[in-house]
């Protein structure tokens, strides 16, 4: 719990990663293999703006 007055601070790295890890899962999920070539995977993470 954060005391009253303070101010969170965000992690805007650790944001971002959660972001990618995101956009992964839902073209993993997406997919018809089992498993997203290193293609594939470079192609969403290209998509998204690194």
């Amino acid at each position: 719990m954060t005391p009253a007055g303070c101010k969170t601070v965000q992690d805007h790295v650790a944001l971002a990663e959660i972001e990618l890890c995101g956009e992964l899962i839902i073209a993993a999920s997406a997919a018809a293999e089992d498993r997203l070539s290193q293609d594939r995977i470079d192609e969403v993470l290209m998509g998204v703006g690194l």
